[in-house]
């Protein structure tokens, strides 16, 4: 049976402190419509920008996981990216006013019970997981990382932690269901050493209240002068090292806490892949960077995988669904710049397109009449046009409407096309048109071959009167 999309039942408020900050912000967690995944909107700021929890966004990894789009920032989102990933909620819309999550008790035991008591709804659209296809690979050889994405029908995860300390020494963490999150890791709080939080101190970079959100890992012999002064900063009467080998400001939750805190924090940044995964995942020395580059290298995976899936071949000769007529029925385009010759097929989410290039074709007397090369940008207009069927069959009296190009992103040109070649292109919704805007993946092929490849935003406009033939 497939498993439903999930948002939550009704808006969550979250007030707290930044830990870096220092200061006080208010988290809405909104019920979101499916495929939208994680967005934060910084309210305070003018236009509210929106900040998509997505590798490609993130701009800072030294103090925890910063995300930055349409000029605005929000950072250390992994505690809650993880209490959303270890609940299973796919689409929320976080409205923040400030640009850091706050803090809380320093895991994401907080913000579980928050969506635990709200509960969540199951939507329509089955969840859009992503099954790890063969090991994927990260390594770090200076740092001693390594991590590895495996193969599994399910969702497990083992991390290993080693910071070459008699104190903290090696722990190890796992789960082998996701499930599990909520009673196993969600509450192992963020750590950090001694060494670490005199540094962060000295350089004004931790202002997030009383620091009663850490456990800090004692790796020096320390003075009664020194640990008067820490329990100053710590608001305590005193302070001393507990036997655990950490500052006796807090208990441990659980033995290995350190290790189960990185699996929380590897957890949360893994959101940034952009969908819910299923595999198996090692890692050994995680930390916020290289959790980020191998949710890189898991999307460039996605991504190669997405080219392929279009790159269905298909037969010119087969009977098409409209030929130059019709198709000039729903296309405002006429000779010499209808760039398409036949639809072979059409969905409502995709799009099969046929283009002859031709030697008797205007163009070829211009551009490179001894090397004959049919130019990149009319492959694209090609392109467009076979997605223009595709965004005008949504609409009544297609006549009466227009494809406007808004962006072209990511375009490669792959070979050359030249005259006597068949160009078949494909064209896929990224997303349901919203609002008369269309995002699609175009792919042209001649052959088995990719030629071109892009991808597309159009807006369909409605033509006043009087300017249709």
């Amino acid at each position: 049976m497939n498993v439903k999309q999930r948002t939550i039942k009704s808006e969550i408020v979250i007030s707290g402190v930044g830990l870096h900050t220092g200061k006080p912000v208010t988290m809405t967690l909104k019920p979101a419509p499916e495929h939208h995944w994680y967005k934060f909107r910084r309210i305070d700021l003018e236009n509210q920008p929106m900040v998509l929890v997505d590798a490609e966004n993130v701009s800072d990894t030294s103090r925890g996981t910063t995300i930055s789009q349409n000029g605005a920032r929000v950072s250390t989102i992994e505690h809650l990216m993880a209490a959303l990933v270890g609940l299973q909620i796919d689409n929320v819309l976080i409205d923040i006013d400030g640009p850091e999550v706050p803090i809380m008790d320093g895991s994401s035991a907080p913000f579980v019970k928050a969506i635990e008591e709200t509960g969540y709804v199951d939507q329509g659209a089955d969840r859009d997981y992503y099954e790890i296809p063969h090991n994927i690979h990260h390594t770090e050889p200076d740092r001693k990382v390594e991590m590895v994405a495996m193969p599994l029908d399910g969702y497990r995860f083992t991390c290993m932690i080693d910071f070459n300390s008699p104190v903290l020494g090696s722990q190890h963490a796992s789960i082998s269901n996701i499930d599990e999150f909520s009673k196993d890791i969600a509450s192992s709080r963020t750590f950090c050493f001694l060494h670490e939080l005199e540094m962060l101190l000295q350089n004004n970079l931790i202002k997030g209240g009383d620091l009663n959100n850490a456990i800090v890992v004692v790796d020096r012999e320390v003075s009664k002068n020194e640990l008067r002064h820490l329990a100053k900063l710590f608001n305590r009467d005193d302070i001393d090292v507990a036997k655990e080998g950490i500052l006796d400001n807090i208990e441990l939750r659980h033995q290995n806490e350190p290790a189960r805190h990185k699996l929380l924090d590897m957890i949360g940044d893994l959101a940034l892949v952009g969908r819910p995964i299923k595999g198996h995942i090692m890692a050994a020395r995680p930390g916020h960077a290289a959790n980020v580059a191998f949710a890189k290298k898991i999307k460039a995976q996605i991504k190669k995988e997405k080219s392929r899936k279009y790159a269905k071949v298909y037969d010119p000769n087969m009977p098409p669904l409209y030929d130059t007529v019709q198709i000039m029925d729903i296309l405002p385009h006429r000779q010499p710049f209808l760039m398409i010759d036949k639809i072979l097929e059409l969905t409502k989410t995709h799009v099969v397109g046929l283009k002859n290039v031709t030697m008797n074709e205007d163009l070829f007397m211009g551009h490179f009449p001894g090397a004959p090369v049919f130019p990149g940008v009319l492959q694209i207009e090609a392109m467009a046009q076979t997605g223009g069927v595709l965004v005008l069959s949504t609409v009544p009296d297609p006549e009466n409407y227009l494809t406007l190009f808004l962006k072209i992103e990511n375009a490669r040109f792959k070979a050359q096309v030249n005259p006597g070649d068949t160009i078949i292109f494909r064209c896929d919704l990224l997303e349901p048109i919203r609002r008369g805007i269309a995002q699609m993946k175009g792919v042209g092929m001649v052959g088995e071959k990719v030629v071109v490849e892009a991808e597309l935003m159009a807006q369909i406009v409605k033509v006043k009167e009087g300017q249709t033939s």
